[in-house]
């Protein structure tokens, strides 16, 4: 009876179906803490990056990637009041299960966010995951990492939260990008909407605590390399173990690659894993 009345509470929460799960497996696991939300995993750039692509940082082996998934992806402009975001769509524009955007750093564009042959086909993977589960990913340019920046991410949300109004909305920034996270999350409109984020290689922001997705218990995934020179491990370790201590049952989870570096987080973070904890977890 027990066993019923649990199934029938968890029936409605997503779950996405693998895609090349054995290829984007965790290497093994050196060790775990705060009650198994801390990991650290075991990462060597020989294996991990030399023996996974066939062009180092250029181009990974085919069988990590799908690239039939790009039937149903589209190059688009939105029109907004905060003014036009140019974004790529992938998967379903309009009823969608889920919704993830991913924010890209300095330098970088929609098309970093896109690109199936860099950072170890991970894109790729999430790319097929989105289209595979009935979901849509979006990969938008912005003019910057502040107000105006947000407020154009904010907008193309809006537009796409209307056209998908049953979706859990998740938000992944790399490196400069999580200055983006972090507005999003402080906004009252997309503090309100969001339901979880994900910072990759990433920026913390004590401000967060006062947010309106920190008062929802909006989940919050890091990962970071131990060798990260542009942020450093232990800043985005401290800001963490702070929002543990600011609220015990907070969900919230911290992946250490050890010896990785700035990059490491976009090219090795398990999407699937990852984004169904958050689907578990989401207000």
């Amino acid at each position: 009876m027990l066993f019923l009345v649990s199934s029938a509470a968890n029936a409605d929460t997503l779950s996405l179906k693998p895609f090349k799960d054995d290829l984007f497996a965790y290497p093994a696991t050196l060790s775990t803490g705060d009650g198994g939300a801390y990991t650290v995993i075991d990462y060597r750039e020989m294996r991990d990056i030399n023996q996974r692509d066939e062009v180092p940082e250029k181009r990974v082996h085919p069988q990590y990637t799908d690239t039939g998934v790009r039937k149903v992806q589209q190059d688009l402009m939105l029109k907004t009041d905060a003014g036009d975001v140019r974004h790529v769509a992938v998967g379903k524009t309009q009823g969608a299960a889920l919704i993830v955007l991913y924010l890209h750093g300095q330098g970088g564009s929609r098309k970093q966010g896109v690109d199936d042959f860099t950072f170890g086909g991970n894109f790729n993977r999430l790319k097929n995951l989105m289209a595979g589960n009935g979901g849509l990913y979006l990969s938008p340019d912005f003019p910057d990492f502040g107000d105006k920046g947000a407020a154009q991410v904010a907008a193309l949300i809006d537009h796409y939260a209307e056209q998908s109004p049953g979706a859990k909305i998740f938000v992944a920034c790399g490196s400069m990008g999580g200055a983006l996270c972090w507005k999003l999350a402080a906004r009252n409109d997309t503090g309100r909407r969001v339901n979880g984020l994900l910072l990759l290689g990433s920026l913390w922001d004590e401000s967060f605590l006062a947010s309106p997705a920190f008062r929802r218990h909006v989940p919050i995934f890091f990962g970071q390399g131990s060798h990260d020179v542009v942020f450093p491990v232990a800043n985005q370790e401290a800001f963490f173990r702070s929002i543990i201590a600011r609220s015990k049952a907070y969900p919230t989870r911290f992946v250490r690659f050890e010896t990785g570096t700035h990059g490491t987080p976009i090219r090795m973070v398990d999407w699937r894993g990852t984004l169904n904890w958050m689907l578990s977890k989401a207000p």
